[in-house]
């Protein structure tokens, strides 16, 4: 799940070395943190937040199959 996040922003950003995912567990909760360049915090998000919400739904199919609940979290 981490290595999916970390392919699909890499391919987006213009820094793609800047691109750091990190992962929080708990029992039925993941949290997600992606950070980014300061410069590519738009790439991520995109218009009214399209790309923010598609990586959300992705990340959402594939906890619905492992029986989580995952966040993504896009830190400055």
């Amino acid at each position: 799940m981490k290595e999916m996040i970390e392919y699909i922003v890499k391919g987006l950003v213009e820094f793609p070395e800047q691109v750091t995912v990190t992962m929080v567990e708990a029992e039925r909760t993941t949290v997600i943190e992606l950070g980014v360049a300061q410069s590519d915090l738009g790439k991520v998000i995109g218009k009214q937040g399209k790309m923010a919400k598609a990586l959300r739904t992705v990340l959402a199919a594939v906890g619905t199959k492992e029986g989580k609940r995952i966040i993504l979290e896009i830190v400055e």
